[in-house]
C-alpha cells in the first residue's frame, strides 16, 4: 500500500502476500520458507527520480526468495541489484557463486540470471534496484563480481554504505530535483565501487587478458568526451592492433563502436534530467560527450530510448 510522503508501504503476514509484494516492488519472485505459519515481512522505500532507481529496506523473519528462469523470460527490462546487510545474515547465490552477507557487507546480482537470496533468521536489508543502463560499467564485466561480499567497513565500501543507509532513513524527504540529484550521486558513488571491485579483481588475477581489457575500459571512460575516441586510438594507446582491440570486444559479444555510443548516450541521459544543467543546450551537453553532430546525436538517442533529447529533457 501507499505510505505518506510518496513513499511505497508492504506489510504481509503470510508468504502468498509476500510473494505478489516483492515481486511487485522489484521483479517477478518465488518466495519459499520452512515456518510459513510465523512469517512477518514489511517493505518501505520510493523510485528515486525519472531513471527507474528503486531504494527499499527489508524487514522479515526467515525465507527466501528464487529468480528463476520461468520468471526471467517472462521479464522484458535487466536490473542490478545491490544489498546492503544491516540485520541477521544472509546468503546469495548467483552465476556459480556464493556470498554469505553479515551485518555491514554489500553484494551484486542481477535480474537476468538466475539466483537464490535465503535468509535463515530475522533480518533486516536494504536494496537499491537500478536498470543495467544507469550505470558505466560494462554488464559483462559486472558479472565477474556478482554473488561477492563487499565489506562495508573497510576500503570504498565504508564510504558507500553509510551513504546509501543514510539515504534511505531519509527516503521520505526525498523528492523533486534534490531526490534526482541524490539519485545521481548514488549511482556515482556504486560504479565506483564497482569499478574498484573490478580494478582489484584483475590485479590479484594477474590475467594479462583481463588486465589489458580493464585498462581499456578505463580509458574509454576518461576519453568519452573526446570527439576523436576511436578504435584506431584506443590501440595505439594501448600498444595493440585495432583488429586485436576488435576481437577483444567481440568475445564480450560488443563492438568498440557500440560501447563507446551507449556510453556517451548514457552520460547524455543523465545529464539531461540533472536539474543542475537544465538550463545548458541540448547541443552543448552532447558536445560535452563528444557528439558534434547534434542531428546524428538526435536519431541515434530516439532510437536507444524512444523520444528525442529535447522531449526527454521536457517529460523530467
Amino acid at each position: 500500500m501507499r505510505g505518506g510522503a510518496g513513499l511505497d508501504i508492504a506489510v504481509a503476514r503470510d508468504l502468498d502476500t509476500w510473494r505478489r509484494a516483492t515481486s511487485q516492488s522489484f521483479v517477478p519472485l518465488k518466495v519459499t520458507g520452512d515456518r510459513a505459519a510465523r512469517f512477518r515481512g514489511s517493505m518501505r522505500g520510493r523510485r528515486l527520480a525519472r531513471e527507474d532507481l528503486t531504494m527499499i529496506e527489508v524487514a522479515a523473519t526467515g525465507h527466501a526468495v528464487h529468480r528463476t528462469d520461468e520468471l526471467i523470460a517472462a521479464s522484458e527490462r535487466k536490473y542490478f541489484k545491490l544489498g546492503i546487510q544491516l540485520q541477521g545474515t544472509g546468503l546469495l547465490l548467483q552465476d556459480g557463486r556464493e556470498a554469505v552477507l553479515t551485518p555491514g557487507d554489500l553484494a551484486i546480482y542481477s535480474t537476468d540470471r538466475p539466483y537464490t537470496l535465503a535468509f535463515d533468521g530475522d533480518f533486516r536489508t536494504l536494496v537499491l534496484m537500478f536498470p543495467h543502463s544507469a550505470i558505466e560499467l560494462p554488464t559483462e564485466a559486472m558479472s565477474q563480481i556478482t554473488a561477492t561480499a563487499i565489506s562495508g567497513t573497510t576500503g570504498l565500501g565504508q564510504l558507500v554504505s553509510p551513504f546509501l543507509i543514510r539515504l534511505a532513513e531519509s527516503l521520505d524527504s526525498i523528492d523533486g530535483p534534490n531526490g534526482t540529484r541524490l539519485a545521481h550521486n548514488a549511482l556515482d558513488l556504486v560504479t565506483t565501487l564497482f569499478n574498484g571491485e573490478l580494478d582489484l579483481r584483475a590485479t590479484s588475477s594477474r590475467d594479462p587478458h583481463q588486465l589489458l581489457l580493464t585498462r581499456i575500459h578505463d580509458f574509454i571512460e576518461a576519453q568519452l568526451g573526446d570527439p576523436e575516441l576511436s578504435p584506431g586510438s584506443i590501440a595505439a594507446a594501448h600498444y595493440i592492433s585495432t583488429r586485436h582491440l576488435h576481437d577483444l570486444f567481440r568475445e564480450l559479444g560488443t563492438t568498440v563502436a557500440a560501447s563507446i555510443r551507449e556510453r556517451r548516450l548514457e552520460r547524455c541521459r543523465r545529464d539531461l534530467r540533472d536539474p543542475v544543467l537544465a538550463d545548458r543546450p541540448v547541443t552543448a551537453i552532447a558536445a560535452r560527450w563528444g557528439l558534434l553532430d547534434s542531428a546524428h546525436f538526435s536519431r541515434i538517442f530516439r532510437a536507444a530510448y524512444g523520444e528525442s533529447p529535447t522531449g526527454y529533457r521536457a517529460g523530467c
